[in-house]
């Protein structure tokens, strides 16, 4: 079971100058790699070919390693914080709690 999954709110913890910081929603995981909403989106030149025909710029989204984001949670005060997750298991099924402050994370 992964520890982020998709739809979660995460924080980029590790990376270049402009993407360190920020917070995102996970769009998609795949594997160990991570693709939020409009973060690491880049332009791609694309050729014209007979099946596509005229070519041009498409917008592409790039990865982000799983383990440079952490899931991010509300403290006790309502602050956005990061967390670490474990899980506890209960009625024979596995949920994803915060460390933070030992609450589920849906």
């Amino acid at each position: 079971m992964k520890r982020i999954k998709k739809d979660d709110l995460v924080k980029i913890t590790t990376g270049g100058k402009n993407l360190k910081g920020k917070i995102a929603k996970v769009t998609r995981v795949d594997g160990a790699k991570v693709y939020l909403e409009n973060i690491n989106v880049r332009e791609r030149h694309i050729a014209a070919n007979r099946m596509s025909g005229q070519g041009g710029k498409k917008d592409v989204q790039l990865p982000i390693d799983i383990s440079n984001v952490a899931i991010v949670v509300k403290d006790a005060k309502g602050v956005e914080k990061t967390s670490k997750i474990s899980y506890v298991v209960k009625d024979d099924k596995k949920t994803r709690i915060a460390k933070l402050n030992n609450k589920e994370v849906k």
